[in-house]
């Protein structure tokens, strides 16, 4: 059901919008363990090792379509909330252009990368077979999952976050299914689960469209709005790729933690991935909170709604900084019992290198709430350029980490990069916000940008419930209603039509200063 978030209570807003987010990136998480049991209990520690050992790889080029995907769905989140139905409908087009690109880009090129990227990591002898073939087979299936989450991402960008947790719900529980009877029944090996993996995210492309086409006409893209311009194009390239960018800078500051771990040998490259796990289903928690807050501020920022902004942001930094303390919690004090979970038994080295890893990341996580929050809300601005220069930061001190503390204290020292990591973004990333914070003052407020009070009853998978948590506006009136016929910024005595096509993407203060942390 699409709604606006630029009515209503913010810190409510956040968490009513975030709790589907949460629960979609737990069950995600959840199938990552599932993948982790079956692989590590039915082919042993090696297989698990040779999984874990293609997860900086495939992290690299995956999470660049993840965080560009990511980016194009903002300007769409920004013209439904400034009431621009036809800037909707392109920025819709246009991301959809751009990501066929990439994904037949991925798909072609990508598999023929994959041994020889696996051999300059240095992986070990024993694990290089099984790691090229499940990499091989997730590069070539990567069309799916890039789909997947743009027309996730465009879905959230209008409000609605609760369809696109029914479909991955779907996806994941199929994939579970499809990984025990492909691992473990037709012995197919890390190859079965990495096609498992590729099946259910094409049946979850194929729920997205048909959700889109029957129950979403403001996601519609007409005729002519295929006639995309370069000028549209240029304006998703600008925040897709630094986004995309972002993850692969994090990514390769994984390459390098990766090399270490190879180094180290199979029981660090096991423990490392069964902790990763494990820390995945907390990190995915925080990581929820600080989507929903991107398309918090995107929506708010399209609708000239600045005093939202501030207070919904504050308010989320607060709700990540609980969150962080309670997650960090169970991680410090139950650890290793979590760990134990995941190896068979004589596997002791291995749970206690991995509860050491989740101990010190538990105990720190507040730092990496408030970056999730923060990065987030500029993104959300359409600011780039500070979040793309904190994650360089977090590629030096994760390299610094890996290849200086590593070489003293081995696993203990790899540990580390990641918290080390988090405090150097969160270092640049407060200054650049508090700058954003104050001319978001400045700003004149367009009380005519909130929605209608008007409940829109939607088919789909939530069909005969009706959600009150917020306002949500009559899509099909978007555009007629006060406010949503200019962009934000916009004199209301400009012509709508002249501006019909123009989203603002960057504050002045920030543009010179200029994400998945992980």
């Amino acid at each position: 059901m699409p709604k606006v978030l630029t009515a209503g209570r913010p810190w409510r807003v956040i968490l009513l919008f975030a709790v589907p987010l949460l629960i979609g990136n737990v069950v995600q998480q959840l199938y990552h363990v599932a993948d982790a049991m079956v692989v590590g209990r039915v082919l042993g520690v090696d297989a698990l090792a040779a999984v874990g050992a293609t997860g900086a790889l495939t992290f690299l080029l995956l999470g660049f379509t993840w965080g560009m995907t990511s980016g194009f769905a903002i300007p769409t989140a920004q013209a439904f909330g400034a009431g621009d139905a036809a800037g909707v409908r392109r920025s819709v087009a246009a991301g959809t252009v751009l990501s066929a690109v990439g994904s037949l880009a991925l798909t072609v090129g990508a598999p023929f990368v994959a041994e020889p990227a696996l051999r300059l990591l240095q992986t070990p002898e024993n694990l290089l077979e099984d790691a090229t073939t499940f990499t091989v087979v997730t590069f070539l299936g990567g069309s799916t999952l890039m789909f997947f989450n743009y027309l996730s991402a465009i879905i959230r960008a209008i409000g609605d976050s609760r369809t696109p947790l029914v479909f991955l719900t779907i996806s994941c529980l199929l994939n579970i299914v499809l990984v025990l009877g492909l691992v473990p029944v037709l012995g197919m090996g890390v190859g079965g689960a990495a096609l498992a993996t590729v099946v259910s995210q094409g049946v979850s492309v194929a729920l997205c469209l048909a959700y889109v086409v029957k129950r979403v006409p403001v996601l519609h893209v007409h005729r002519d709005d295929w006639r995309v311009t370069r000028e549209d194009l240029a304006r998703h390239l600008r925040i897709g790729v630094p986004m995309g960018f972002q993850m692969s800078v994090i990514a390769i500051g994984t390459l390098a933690v990766q090399v270490r771990l190879n180094e180290l040998g199979p029981d660090a490259v096991a423990a490392y991935t069964t902790a990763a796990r494990v820390d995945g289903l907390a990190v995915a928690l925080l990581q929820s909170l600080g989507l929903a807050v991107s398309t918090f501020v995107a929506q708010n920022h399209g609708a000239g709604r600045p005093d939202r902004i501030r207070t919904g942001v504050v308010q989320g930094v607060w709700m990540s900084v609980v969150g962080s303390v309670l997650l960090g919690a169970v991680l410090v004090t139950g650890g290793a019992q979590i760990v134990a979970l995941f190896v068979g038994p004589g596997e002791e080295r291995v749970v206690s290198m991995a509860a050491h890893f989740l101990h010190v990341n538990g105990a720190l996580y507040a730092i990496l709430g408030v970056l999730f929050v923060l990065r987030g809300a500029l993104q959300g601005l359409g600011h780039t350029g500070v979040p793309t220069v904190t994650g360089v930061i977090e590629l030096v001190m994760r390299v610094g980490a890996a290849i200086v503390l590593g070489a003293s204290f081995g696993f203990t020292g790899v540990v580390w990069a990641n918290p080390l990591a988090w405090l150097g973004a969160v270092a640049l990333l407060v200054p650049a916000y508090l700058r954003a914070h104050r001319q978001l003052a400045t700003e004149p407020v367009l009380l005519g940008g909130e929605a209608p009070d008007v409940l829109v009853m939607e088919g789909g998978p939530h069909e005969g419930s009706a959600v009150m948590d917020a306002v949500v506006p009559d899509v099909e009136a978007v555009g007629t209603h006060p406010g949503h016929d200019r962009r934000p910024g916009q004199d209301p005595g400009e012509s709508s039509d002249a501006t019909a096509h123009a989203v603002r993407d960057d504050l002045p203060t920030l543009s010179e200063a200029a994400g998945p942390c992980r």
